[in-house]
């Protein structure tokens, strides 16, 4: 699916490969990954687990911890039970972006909206 929620193929602004910027890793010991990106196109790239549909990946919760301030991952995250998140997004198939990443072979990235955050909870006063 794309941003807005439409099935289709990752395809970069341009034609060219997105710019990433690493904001954090945790979950396992080979290549220190899964691990969350911010973009250029104001999304999120996240780097997880395969899970057998190539647009959902399967991520640690501490994972979350190194989203930008304010923000949060548009996606809906799905509690596996186990300390992990399933969530779906937009697979990355941009052969210059893929290269930017270190990954297992057990593992796949998807791209996702970032939103900005304006609620933290609580109820409304009385």
């Amino acid at each position: 699916m794309d941003i807005d929620g439409q099935a289709r193929a990752h395809s970069p602004k341009g034609g060219m490969a997105m710019e990433i910027r690493f904001l954090g890793r945790n979950g396992s010991k080979v290549g220190d990954c899964p691990t969350l990106y911010a973009t250029d196109r104001g999304t999120n790239l996240v780097q997880g687990w395969q899970t057998g549909t190539p647009e959902t990946v399967e991520i640690p919760h501490i994972l979350l911890g190194y989203l930008e301030p304010d923000t949060f991952l548009g996606a809906t995250l799905t509690d596996t039970g186990r300390g992990t998140f399933r969530l779906t997004g937009v697979p990355i198939t941009d052969a210059e972006t893929l290269e930017k990443l270190t990954m297992a072979d057990d593992e796949t990235a998807i791209e996702v909206p970032q939103h900005r955050r304006t609620y933290y909870g609580g109820t409304e006063a009385k």
